[in-house]
């Protein structure tokens, strides 16, 4: 039987648990374990990290999509009474699990479209991270969650700054918003400086720890196509009130200009921990022992302008 604590506790799933987003949810978890619990854990590949999970996490169910690893995990979590299913549509059963109050879509690409829309009309409330449902589904993931009533909650530094920069102020139109990016590896070159570079260069983004496919994405400047694109389903914007400015600390994570002229930002350093536990305890703000920002470390603040001719070509991709 559960006690009273335990029903108090919002039930999460993690649909990509293995990746970046999925373990840092996980570390935030960790650290708040009286206020949530694992129901579901999801990954594609990494059967090794998943078992390792699902054992320090309990959750009723994991799902493995790969179908080559399922009875290895099966025989591996069998002992543990930990559920095991495999393939795509298993992915969308297990999100409508009752238990389950928050669903975490953290997968990678066109492969978090599926089991988000099976979870909003489930009327899970749901932790977007994977900014690729809204870019090739916008308009039918909006429409289910205002017939479903389901709120989603980003997770992406830059939306989740814009969405804390409007708690308190939902009425008042928006004149604006401006998404920073931090201009990459590459910020500041050349097409001639591009033609020869590296898988290895462009996976070092000079702030943000992230996943493989974000990361290159960020390297071309993609990446923040899509989160315009998302920023536009999410906030319900017309493009011309999206704007993008490169600011290279990371420390301003995106700005929301009002029709008075007035701009809220919202800082902090670059860590997804911050905006994956701000959508969690939302709308709570958990205690946490983060390291904190100090100005006096960061005595400037710069800002330019996107390079769209060197980044938009993008010939030097083919290099």
């Amino acid at each position: 039987m559960m006690t009273n604590k335990e029903e108090n506790k919002k039930g999460i799933a993690i649909l990509g648990s293995t990746g970046s987003i999925g373990t840092q949810t996980l570390e935030v978890v960790r650290e708040n374990k009286d206020l949530f619990s694992v129901e579901v854990l999801t990954a594609n590949n990494n059967y090794e990290l998943l078992i390792k999970q699902a054992i320090e996490f309990s959750p009723n169910c994991v799902v493995i999509t790969n179908e080559n690893h399922y009875q290895t995990v099966k025989d591996a979590l069998w002992e543990h009474d930990i559920k095991t299913f495999t393939g795509k549509d298993a992915l969308k059963e297990v999100v409508t699990a009752e238990a389950i109050n928050m669903v975490v879509t953290a997968m990678v690409g066109f492969s978090g479209l599926a089991p988000t829309i099976s979870a909003i009309e489930a009327k899970k409330n749901i932790a977007l991270a994977n900014k690729e449902t809204l870019v090739v589904a916008g308009d039918i993931i909006t429409q289910l969650a205002k017939e479903n009533g389901v709120n989603i909650y980003p997770v992406d530094s830059e939306h989740s700054a814009i969405f804390q920069c409007l708690v308190g102020d939902f009425e008042n139109p928006i004149e604006k918003i401006i998404l920073t990016a931090s201009g990459g590896p590459f910020r500041g070159k050349k097409m001639v400086d591009l033609q020869d570079i590296t898988k290895t260069q462009a996976l070092k983004h000079p702030n943000w720890t992230m996943g493989a496919k974000i990361t290159i994405d960020s390297a071309t400047l993609m990446n923040k196509g899509l989160e315009v694109i998302e920023a536009k389903w999410l906030f319900n914007l017309k493009a011309n009130q999206i704007d993008v400015i490169v600011h290279p600390q990371s420390i301003i994570h995106s700005l929301v200009q009002f029709e008075d002229g007035s701009i809220k930002a919202q800082l902090g350093l670059p860590d997804m921990k911050l905006p994956i536990q701000y959508a969690l305890g939302y709308p709570k703000r958990l205690k946490n022992n983060f390291e904190r920002f100090n100005f006096l470390n960061y005595p400037e603040l710069n800002f330019h302008a996107p390079d769209k001719k060197t980044f938009g070509e993008q010939k030097w991709l083919l290099g």
